[in-house]
Formats: C-alpha cells, structure tokens, sequence
C-alpha cells in the first residue's frame, strides 16, 4: 500500500504538531504545503521535505494529496475546509472546526455530499487519563451523576496577543478565553457528561486590550439531569491547569491536564502517576507535545483507508462549538440559552 499523503495549509506555530505527528506514523508522508507568507512555507517545507504549493486552488486540487490538515488561524478553518471538501480532499481540521453552529453545520453536509471525511483535533480524548475517565464515568459506578465541572483559569501575556492579530478578536477567533484556549475543556466535559440542553452565563474583558472575552463563567444543564460550570480565563496568573470534576452520588473522580487527581470511586482508586503525563499549556500555547496528535492522525488514516467516518469527525467537532457559541448569546443577552 502506497503511503498516505498529507498536506498543510498553515505553515505557524501548530503546522509543527502536525508535521511532528505525520513523521511518528509509519506510511505517512507530509507531500506538500501552502501558506500566503511564502518565507514561512519555504522554511516549512525545507524542514519537512515538502513541495511548496504556491496558490491555495493548486493546493486543494492537487492529485499529490490525500488529505489536508488546516492549521490556519480559526476564523480561516471554515472557508478552507470547504474548499478542500469540494476538491474532494478529506480534512483534519485544527480545533475549532468553524467559528458559527451554521458553519460547522455546513462542513458535516458539505463532506456528506462530496464523499469525504473529516476530522477535528480533539487529540486529549487519545490521553490515558482521559481514556480511564470516561470508562469509570461510563460503568455507572459514580451513581446518579450530579455535578460535571471545567475549571480552566489561563494566564496569556499580553505580547501573546500582540504576536497575533488576529487573537482575540470577534472575526478570526471567534471568541477569546472559552472558543480559543477552553474549547478542550468543552469537549471533554461534554464527552463525560453527555448533551447540554441549556446555559446561562456571564462574560468580561478585564485584564486584556482584545475584543473578545478574558474571563467567563458559564452555568449548564445536562441532559441526564445533571448541572455544573465552566470557567473559561487567560486573565489568572500563573495559569493552573485544566481540571474537570465529575461527581456523582457513588463517587467523584477529577482529571487535572493529563492526571487523574482524584478517584474517590469504589475499586478504581489509582496512584495519581500511574496516569501522568502534563504539560504547560495553562500558561504557553505551545506547552504541549505531538503524542496525541499522532494517535488521532493514526485513527483518520485507519478510517479513511476502511471507507469509515474518523471516530472525532464533523459531527463530535460541531458539538463544542455548539455549546460555546450557546454561552456567548447568553452572555451577551443575559438570559438563559437552550440548545436544539
């Protein structure tokens, strides 16, 4: 079987998670790359072996191609992955799969209609911690689940926003702390928890000179019955990192990053390294590692080669963007959200 051959379209600071995860997967290639800035796709595919592209049409269109990973600024995912998806290319998208519900709305029907798969990088789901998380959670012995918490209070300089114009505001981040740095968190409570059906929230700028929000505190119920928070900052020095809390009424277990802090739950009580693994992202956006990324693009190639829909696909992509985008309308309006 011939390898795989993967494209990047963004050649900044996350083309490099990607590019180090493909190089981890035996019959994997990255076989070319485009970005507008030439300097920073030269200079990429120097390092990766790769064919420069020099216009995003040629890109999305080439024969050479399998598949096109996006790693483009957010407000950037949606127009380029359409692209691609009429093109025939199968996608991974970088988190978030589009800015808008309607957006990501569009991607599921666009690749349903053309006959491609796509992917959105949710590469925490592939952590052990996490893996042990929800096989607790799924055999009921937390009881009547009752609380489902995502605490993530980041600290982001402000040179963090000045490097990157486009960070922080409405149009090409789609929100600030909660779409951009929390929308992990987001989908690994709703992974646990279950379908959100309402929230109520509030949401302010009170450290940064961005549009969007810094610091958010947002109220949901579930469908199960359940009700909990999220908290979503880059407002709280030095930054702590992502905690979620599911309690239940037989035990409570906490995943901290990549640790699971606390299982109080009969017969799975674990030392906390057995499970660790960590990393500094609570306080740098580049504090993290390739591992996972690799074992998602692993899955993508698997389905794709077996004509199946990638386990993260469109869908499980829209659901987080779904519940962010519900929490920004409450906030801006002040009342309660329900979710279809």
């Amino acid at each position: 079987m011939s390898d795989f051959r993967f494209g990047i379209w963004g050649c900044g600071l996350i083309s490099k998670f990607h590019a180090e995860a493909i190089e981890q997967l035996s019959g994997a290639v990255i076989a070319g790359a485009f970005d507008i800035n030439e300097a920073s796709r030269d200079k990429f595919c120097e390092t990766y072996g790769a064919k420069p592209f020099m216009s995003e049409e040629e890109f999305a269109s080439s024969n050479e191609i399998d598949a096109i990973c996006i790693c483009l600024p957010s407000g950037l995912h949606y127009d380029a992955a359409m692209l691609c998806i009429r093109n025939k290319k199968h996608v991974v998208i970088e988190k978030p799969i589009a800015l808008t519900s309607s957006q990501a709305g569009d991607i599921v029907k666009a690749a349903d209609e053309n006959g491609v798969f796509v992917s959105v990088i949710s590469q925490l789901r592939y952590s052990d911690a996490v893996k042990e998380v929800k096989r607790i959670v799924d055999s009921g012995k937390l009881g009547t689940i009752t609380i489902g918490n995502a605490i993530m209070k980041y600290w982001r300089s402000p040179e963090y926003y000045k490097t990157g114009s486009w960070r922080g505001t409405w149009e090409m981040d789609g929100g600030g702390a909660l779409m951009n740095q929390g929308i992990h968190g987001v989908d690994l409570l709703q992974y646990f928890m279950g379908k959100v059906v309402a929230v109520s929230a509030f949401a302010k700028t009170l450290v940064h000179d961005i549009q969007t929000e810094d610091t958010l505190t947002a109220v949901l119920e579930y469908e199960n019955g359940a009700i909990g928070t999220i908290q979503a900052t880059t407002s709280v020095a030095p930054g702590y990192g992502r905690r979620i809390e599911i309690c239940g009424s037989k035990g409570s277990i906490v995943l901290c990053e990549d640790t699971i802090e606390i299982c109080d739950v009969e017969g799975e009580n674990k030392p906390i390294s057995d499970l660790k693994k960590g990393h500094a992202s609570a306080s740098r956006p580049d504090g993290i590692d390739s591992s996972l990324h690799a074992l998602q693009l692993r899955d993508f190639i698997k389905a794709v080669q077996m004509g199946e829909k990638p386990w993260i696909d469109a869908n499980e992509g829209k659901k987080s963007v779904d519940i962010i985008c519900a929490i920004y309308e409450s906030a801006r309006s002040g009342k309660k959200v329900y979710l279809d």
